[in-house]
C-alpha cells in the first residue's frame, strides 16, 4: 500500500501543474497507472479473486478513456505523459 502512495506522490511532482495537483488528466492517469500496477501483482498470486478482477478492468478503461481525452486535447502533454509513464511500446 504504501509504495502506490509513493508512486502517487512522484506522479504528482513529475506531471502535475502543482504540488497538491490530483485532478489534471496527466496525474489520473498516473495514478491509475500506479493502481493498475499493484492490482496486477495482486491477480498473479490471487487469479480467482473475481472482485478484484473487475476492478482492474474498468481502472484499464477508465485510463483509456483519459488517455483519449488527453490525446485529443492535448497531444504534446499525452506524448510526455506515455513516455513518461512507459505506456504503449
Amino acid at each position: 500500500m504504501n509504495s502506490t502512495k509513493s508512486r502517487t506522490r512522484e506522479a504528482i511532482d513529475s506531471l502535475g501543474y502543482h504540488e497538491r495537483d490530483t485532478g489534471s488528466s496527466g496525474v489520473q492517469i498516473a495514478i491509475l497507472t500506479a493502481k493498475i500496477r499493484d492490482l496486477t501483482e495482486h491477480m498473479k498470486a490471487h487469479h480467482k479473486d473475481f472482485r478484484s478482477q473487475r476492478s482492474l478492468r474498468i481502472m484499464v478503461s477508465q485510463r483509456a478513456r483519459h488517455l483519449a481525452y488527453l490525446k485529443r486535447t492535448d497531444p504534446e502533454k499525452y506524448r510526455e505523459v506515455v513516455a513518461g509513464l512507459g505506456l504503449r511500446k
